[in-house]
């Protein structure tokens, strides 16, 4: 059984941020405000809100943060998500704590995992985080590849002034460690408003260009928002471009839970939120029912929207 909103659009992709903590401060980052731990989704009610992802056609998990791996009951919360029968379970992380969970996650039931790392730079890593921890996360990247916590994603955030120039020395890294690079769009943010977002924002179009020149061959992932994979010398490039991108939101299949247990259905939008923390903690599986049908009737183009005018 599959849910499809108004605009005849599958959700078939369920993104769970588990946890508002970080140990980095990267200034890009979207920040959802901070949830207090007392207030975040417990291990259980995660549970809960999978089963009823699963009953109405969603396959594919994701947890994020903030940094997941902060949760100390991280291996307990996808070692419930394991049993309930999805098609693919992944994480994304910052990498700085997945040399020592890598093993554990595998185990667990994780399938695979997408690394955020900007840079390959100890000096600009550190002005992008605010830490020191490069050779951590690529000793967490190795880890990842010996446990065969695969397909591996590297997400790298282009930003132009600041490692715009590294694409090719990041592709070869990839390449060697046998992962797939994805390069993303900079978003406007809280964190990086108005003129810094002008400053370091990269134009990925141009990149796409290029690709297509040199790629042995491109892959339009149609459920995938239309993104492009470019395949070049055995390696892989794929491209996140959601900035004023209609495509983008009209082929989006994915809703989004935050870490206090509210129903997001757009990744640009805070004004729709819809509460689950009651009938989680009430287990009542017909009202969260109701409650995840009522947040994919309410997804719409983004950018459809703003340009329309749509309500």
């Amino acid at each position: 059984m599959k849910i499809y909103d108004n605009y005849n659009r599958p959700v078939t992709s369920l993104r769970i941020s588990i946890t508002t903590k970080c140990n980095l401060n990267c200034f890009y980052c979207h920040k959802d405000g901070i949830v207090p731990s007392s207030q975040e989704m417990t291990a259980d009610e995660i549970e809960k809100a999978c089963k009823v992802a699963s009953r109405l056609g969603i396959t594919k998990i994701r947890l994020s943060g903030g940094e997941p791996l902060l949760r100390d009951d991280i291996i307990t919360i996808i070692e419930k998500i394991s049993t309930i029968g999805f098609k693919d379970i992944s994480l994304t992380t910052n990498g700085t704590l997945l040399e020592e969970y890598s093993s554990r996650l595998k185990e667990a039931g994780l399938n695979r995992v997408n690394v955020s790392l900007d840079t390959l730079d100890s000096n600009t890593y550190k002005f992008i985080t605010g830490k020191n921890h490069l050779e951590k996360v690529k000793a967490g990247i190795k880890a990842a590849v010996k446990a065969g916590l695969y397909p591996i994603k590297v997400n790298m955030v282009m930003m132009k002034n600041i490692n715009s120039h590294e694409i090719w020395d990041m592709f070869k890294f990839c390449h060697q460690q046998g992962a797939i690079l994805q390069l993303i769009e900079l978003l406007t943010t809280e964190q990086c408003p108005g003129n810094g977002f002008e400053k370091y924002h990269y134009n990925l179009a141009e990149i796409e260009k290029k690709l297509s020149k040199i790629a042995d061959k491109v892959k339009t992932r149609k459920f995938m928002q239309d993104r492009r994979k470019y395949y070049i010398n055995g390696g892989e490039i794929e491209i996140v471009r959601p900035m004023d991108n209609t495509r983008f939101c009209e082929n989006c299949t994915r809703m989004r839970i935050t870490p206090d247990g509210k129903l997001k259905p757009c990744l640009l939008r805070n004004d729709n939120l819809i509460d689950m923390k009651k009938a989680l903690q009430e287990d009542n599986l017909e009202k969260l029912r109701r409650l995840f049908i009522k947040a994919i009737k309410n997804r719409y183009p983004y950018y459809q929207k703003n340009k329309k005018g749509n309500p």
